[in-house]
């Protein structure tokens, strides 16, 4: 069981701050405290977001399943787990995610409490695209993932939007966070996981998901994952698979994971599910990213999981003759991570990435 009590806490910020409207039944809030709340229930919010141009906001859906069991130490040993889906617009199997964990939940009968973001990019999500959509400048895009932890007064909206959500809803809650992402469109993606397994905590969590494949990552820069473990807080990026639809199989294997987080925390109760050990999970410790040099028609000789080794091909590209254009071969042994689904490749497109390892240990 991992026990936690939130350092990062404000004094005068652990209230949740109502607005006074409502959308559709449901109050808004533009700060939320998650000690102000009620337990042993769940309680469901708009968070108002960023302005558009026309003064109005970007609200998004927020749940809380607040618990009423105490922990053995006190009431505040038990954690408050983030789940946050959404950053992407064209990423949907980790709200599906996210919502099927918290329909299994019962306030009454657990403790800590369980925050569930579901769906930080609003403008993304209403067009089924990755990125931000911004006026500025007659339209321009912005990788919600690039600029975290944001900043309210940043130079445009969707930083100043992860600036309200890191203030205002994360950071003064939040012990621990899973973010759910899919790959982009055009691409597919394993069931896989980027985690800085030099943390050891992180390490924990991430062992406890079924997963296909783990990187151990570092971290990048702006995106969610590495501005929490900056800050102090254990954070997983989860990908479920290939965007736009709903992965089934993947999806209940996310849940499960998820399930077995809350369990290791102490907010459920109840043996594990399958972990990475049951799972045969494949870790890495680097991505392999083959672009292509030509435009063309792209076809893959291998496909996700299939193990490669240096030289072997696995990809081809033709011209509308018919031609062959272009030869993709790995330069690695490793095993197939992501690969392009659209048949039509532009220069300097992503073929392909494939996980292995550089044979560097965590520390």
């Amino acid at each position: 069981m991992t026990t936690l009590i939130n350092p990062r806490a404000i004094p005068g910020l652990a209230k949740t701050v109502y607005t006074g409207d409502t959308l559709q039944g449901v109050p808004v809030i533009s700060h939320l405290g998650v000690g102000d709340l009620a337990a042993g229930q769940v309680h469901r919010f708009f968070f108002q977001g960023v302005q558009m141009g026309t003064g109005q906001h970007w609200y998004v859906p927020v749940l809380v399943a607040k618990g009423a069991v105490k922990a053995a130490a006190s009431e505040a040993s038990a954690p408050c787990v983030g789940l946050v889906a959404g950053i992407h617009g064209d990423e949907v199997s980790g709200i599906d995610a996210v919502q099927r964990v918290m329909a299994q939940l019962a306030p009454q009968a657990m403790a800590g409490s369980v925050v569930a973001v579901l769906g930080v990019s609003r403008p993304a999500l209403e067009y089924t695209r990755s990125h931000w959509l911004t006026a500025q400048g007659g339209g321009s895009l912005v990788d919600m993932n690039r600029v975290w932890p944001g900043d309210e007064t940043g130079a445009n909206a969707a930083t100043r939007h992860a600036g309200l959500l890191w203030n205002r809803l994360l950071i003064n809650n939040i012990d621990i966070v899973l973010d759910y992402h899919t790959v982009t469109t055009g691409s597919d993606f394993t069931l896989f996981l980027f985690a800085d397994l030099r943390q050891i905590l992180v390490r924990q969590l991430a062992e406890l998901f079924p997963v296909e494949q783990i990187q151990n990552d570092p971290g990048l820069e702006g995106t969610l994952e590495t501005a929490l473990v900056k800050a102090g807080i254990p954070a997983l990026t989860l990908e479920v698979g290939g965007p736009r639809r709903f992965d089934a199989g993947k999806i209940a294997l996310a849940v499960e994971g998820s399930l077995n987080v809350l369990k290791h925390c102490g907010i459920l109760d109840g043996p594990l599910g399958r972990t990475a050990a049951e799972a045969g999970t494949v870790v890495g410790d680097a991505l392999e990213t083959i672009r292509a040099t030509a435009g063309g028609f792209l076809e893959l000789l291998v496909d996700l999981r299939d193990r490669v080794t240096p030289g072997q091909p696995v990809a081809l590209q033709r011209n509308a003759f018919g031609d062959v254009v272009a030869e993709y071969r790995s330069s690695v042994s490793g095993e197939v991570a992501v690969v392009a689904r659209d048949a039509l490749c532009e220069p300097g497109s992503r073929v392909m990435q494939i996980l292995y390892s550089q044979g560097v240990a965590p520390n």
